[in-house]
């Protein structure tokens, strides 16, 4: 196993020295669910929510979190995104959705915080708009699915 890389020799916290790494084409897919009653996805599903589109919402807060992850995790760099993609799969048969965010930049540095903060905030804002009729929802299984580019290559979940 690899060392903590956010930890200096004395142990203290501190932004990884990304400077002397090439820049390369870097990319990130993590996914999570959210469970609910099968009315409140019903209502989702039909578009009768009183707050407007759960989903349309949801993708926008989801993108803009990636957008903006470095401003949330103290030690996380600063990216310039180039492309962020939040989708959103309807799951009847289980009551839930599962929330998919694909992350790309060429940097120095991967993007799976960005991915995984998408689909966290994603969810989050299901929750916050359905919370009235349906407090019990949860969210689970949220995990980084790939990455690829940088020094490392590619890691898939098996």
């Amino acid at each position: 196993m690899s060392k903590l890389t956010h930890f200096n020799q004395h142990g203290d916290a501190h932004m990884v020295d990304i400077a002397a790494k090439d820049p390369s084409h870097r990319r990130a897919i993590a996914q999570g669910t959210i469970q609910m009653h099968a009315d409140t996805l019903a209502m989702i599903q039909a578009g009768e929510h009183k707050k407007g589109d759960v989903l349309g919402i949801a993708r926008l807060a989801g993108i803009m979190a990636a957008k903006k992850t470095s401003d949330l995790i103290p030690l996380c760099h600063p990216l310039m995104l180039s492309h962020v993609q939040v989708d959103f799969e309807l799951n009847p048969d289980k009551s839930s959705i599962t929330c998919f965010a694909t992350v790309e930049t060429d940097g120095k540095t991967g993007v799976e915080m960005e991915a995984l903060a998408a689909v966290q905030i994603g969810l989050l804002t299901i929750y916050d708009m359905c919370k009235a009729v349906d407090r019990g929802m949860q969210m689970h299984d949220i995990q980084l699915n790939e990455k690829k580019g940088g020094k490392s290559g590619t890691w898939l979940r098996k």
